[in-house]
């Protein structure tokens, strides 16, 4: 059983946290609850914010205070049931040509493997949307094979396109967005994880599952003009 514990963050939030470290028993209690305060919305709170192992619950200090925000939370933690197969489940296509993966040698040449191991292993990944951060639309998605987790790099690269698949540690994502990473680039996706929508500007909730499935480089070139 997973004791939680409630930190107040200045005068308008409260975080709660699940564990030190990451987990899918941690996640899994962080997505019921932020599920549990959606379904019935706790008076004076302006949004919830889901992490890896914690939630931030920020509110409006002239309506409400700490001690009243942690007992509604406290009395929808009764509520929060992990639901392991609850969430949508998303397909990502992305292509693994050398000119789209241009560290997927340097990743088999760390795990010993051959690069077509590489990409079994990563299509066989289970990946579960963990949180939203760093930039627009970057889903976090931890799943990545023990045999293919790598560390970031010592020096991050700059100019890495959006649409780019990257690895680090158990964790996976696709950029959004032309920007430097320190993680692996494994290969490209045409699949658009920023939507324009104003409702749902993102294609993921947290929560949700997704799976890699491989193209090769035309049918990238056709997908991107449609995804």
């Amino acid at each position: 059983m997973i004791t939680p514990q409630f930190t107040a963050i200045a005068d308008h939030a409260l975080l709660i946290e699940f564990a030190t470290e990451v987990s899918y028993g941690a996640n899994q209690l962080v997505v019921a609850l932020d599920r549990a305060i959606s379904a019935e919305s706790i008076p004076g709170v302006k949004e919830v914010v889901p992490g890896m192992v914690s939630l931030l619950v920020d509110f409006d200090p002239l309506r409400v205070d700490h001690e009243r925000v942690e007992a509604a939370v406290r009395e929808r933690l009764t509520e929060a049931e992990p639901q392991l197969d609850e969430g949508r489940v998303h397909t990502v296509h992305v292509c693994y040509d050398a000119a789209f993966g241009s560290d997927l040698s340097v990743v088999a040449e760390l795990a010993s493997l051959s690069e077509e191991a590489v990409i079994a292993a990563h299509l066989a990944g289970e990946y579960r949307v963990f949180m939203y951060g760093f930039a627009p639309g970057y889903a976090y998605l931890a799943g990545v094979p023990e045999r293919i987790q790598v560390p970031r790099k010592a020096v991050p690269v700059r100019g890495v396109p959006a649409g780019s698949v990257i690895i680090a540690g158990p964790q996976c994502l696709v950029t959004t967005l032309e920007m430097p990473t320190g993680w692996s680039i494994i290969g490209r996706s045409p699949t658009r994880i920023l939507l324009e929508d104003p409702v749902r500007p993102f294609r993921f909730d947290v929560g949700d599952r997704v799976r890699f499935e491989r193209i090769d480089a035309a049918a990238f070139d056709r997908l991107v003009e449609v995804e």
